[in-house]
């Protein structure tokens, strides 16, 4: 799967990113018709601490997932995204296999 990973107005550093590529990947055992995967990473200027925003979007045939996510850590975002993502795959799984 191709994963794209965008930092809105501030750098990324590779350990992040290779978080994100490893937890991406672990999305294919549950559906393996993902094209690519779009990840924006925000960063809120709010008081409040739970100002990290991670916004995933996954392309399969036919279909766009977008889930979106506001945590302390990128990582702890990261992973509940990922999470609902699985959640939502394993439903379009099964609804294409009641169709066939």
């Amino acid at each position: 799967m191709k994963v794209d990973v965008h930092a809105v107005n501030f750098t990324v550093d590779r350990k992040l990113v290779d978080f994100i590529q490893e937890r991406m990947d672990k999305l294919e055992k549950y559906y393996d018709r993902v094209v690519s995967a779009d990840i924006f990473l925000k960063v809120e200027r709010t008081s409040d601490k739970e100002n990290k925003v991670v916004e995933i979007k996954i392309n399969v045939p036919g279909d766009d997932f977008l889930v979106k996510k506001q945590c302390k850590t990128f990582e702890e975002a990261v992973e509940l995204s990922a999470e609902s993502l699985e959640r939502v795959l394993v439903k379009r799984k099964e609804k294409i296999r009641a169709h066939i």
